[in-house]
């Protein structure tokens, strides 16, 4: 099983930054597949990044451009670098782990879905404009 907790979320106005970053724990090596995905109110929980376990990434093209994913393998640790952040970027970010390609539900190949190995509680972020 593994364990994530995310952190970085807040406000900032249109244009601004903010880096999230997930610490994952337990069994990271039978879930290498890592994602950001995120919901706003009253929408469905949709991809935003991912880096898979053979270091592919993929973004959501609503973010190119925007968002960098990264990770530290040495620290377990995931990225979520926003720039340029739009109000339309406003919701909770949950960071995923799975053992499936997680790139695929990123970018539509795959179908969408709510069911990951793991993912942690969440951390808002709120862009006003």
């Amino acid at each position: 099983q593994v364990q994530l907790v995310e952190s970085g979320g807040g406000s900032v106005q249109t244009g601004g930054s903010l880096r999230l970053s997930c610490a994952a724990s337990g069994d990271i090596d039978s879930n290498r597949c890592m994602g950001w995905f995120r919901q706003a109110p009253g929408k469905e929980l949709e991809g935003v990044a991912a880096i898979d376990s053979d270091e592919s990434i993929t973004y959501a093209d609503f973010v190119k451009g925007r968002f960098t994913i990264s990770k530290d393998n040495a620290k377990n640790t995931l990225y979520l670098q926003m720039n340029n952040l739009k109000p339309e970027d406003t919701g909770m970010y949950y960071c995923v782990a799975d053992s499936i390609p997680l790139g695929l539900v990123v970018n539509g190949i795959a179908p969408p879905t709510t069911n990951f190995a793991a993912r942690g509680q969440g951390t808002q972020v709120t862009v006003s404009s």
